[in-house]
């Protein structure tokens, strides 16, 4: 069958949306991978599917696949494209609508610029709700990597997330510290691993490895999770400029049990189809 498919970025983080709302198709794993390839497919970061939504008080379903076929909670750079997507073609006349994520609700706006404000929900930090094993909730955990000792945050943002502090983002050990703390024991679902450099409490530099794809462009959960991290541990004050290395984001959070309320572009890149094999 020929699959309809729209190609879409939000600071680089690039995606593949497709529209299950008007064809249907069912994706497997390894035409998930094959679809991700950039020399022998259509090349993304994830996989976006915009289905019916199954709860009455919910308008769409927001499903997620990583490149290597894995479906994932939740994505916020996903979830500005998904916005300016529905409302591109048509399948809603809303500009404020609420979707279903793996990892929960989330209330996605279009204001009038083209800059999409995504609810992102109330960051969690219990060790269970990340899921990450400790004896209890600090603002700080530490592990030993290749016999080194490794500082770090940890938050759930619908997703794992762990951020660590760095003096210079450039020569953060993305590459090499990611996939280790990543695929370590205490983190039973795996995690996306952040690296933040503080310019001011409202300015900060970001480099993410994000699960089942490594490092990104941006990160969106990830960016969540190291403001309200950097807001946790008194390094950071709303609101907060997030520069990755595709663009910049802006995060409001005023604490507590309040939402993160993420600010940035989303851009279409082309339109396709092609056939499943």
């Amino acid at each position: 069958m020929l699959l309809n498919f729209t190609k879409m970025h939000g600071l680089g983080n690039d995606f593949m949306v497709v529209d299950l709302i008007t064809q249907r198709a069912y994706l497997r794993d390894e035409q998930i991978r094959q679809l991700a390839d950039r020399h022998f497919g259509v090349g993304f970061d994830q996989l976006l599917l915009v289905e019916p939504p199954r709860k009455p008080d919910m308008d769409f379903r927001y499903r997620i696949f990583n490149a290597d076929g894995g479906e994932v909670e939740n994505c916020g750079n996903g979830a500005r494209c998904f916005a300016r997507f529905v409302i591109d073609q048509r399948l809603t006349h809303k500009r404020e609508f609420k979707v279903e994520t793996l990892g929960g609700p989330l209330t996605l706006k279009v204001d009038d610029d083209g800059r999409v404000r995504v609810d992102m929900g109330t960051p969690r930090f219990a060790p269970a709700d990340v899921p990450f094993v400790a004896d209890s909730d600090e603002p700080l955990h530490h592990l030993e990597i290749d016999g080194r000792p490794v500082a770090f945050s940890v938050a759930s943002m619908g997703n794992p997330h762990a951020v660590l502090q760095v003096d210079d983002i450039d020569d953060a050990p993305v590459e090499a510290l990611g996939p280790k703390l990543q695929q370590h024991p205490s983190f039973p679902r795996q995690a996306n691993i952040g690296f933040m450099q503080v310019d001011s409490p409202h300015a900060v530099r970001l480099r993410v490895f994000e699960r089942g794809v490594g490092e990104t462009l941006a990160c969106g959960t990830g960016a969540c999770a190291a403001v309200a991290c950097g807001i946790r541990r008194g390094l950071l004050q709303s609101p907060v400029d997030v520069e990755l290395r595709g663009g910049r984001l802006t995060l409001e959070w005023e604490g507590g049990e309040a939402p993160i309320i993420m600010t940035g572009p989303a851009e279409r890149v082309f339109e396709g189809r092609i056939a499943l094999n």
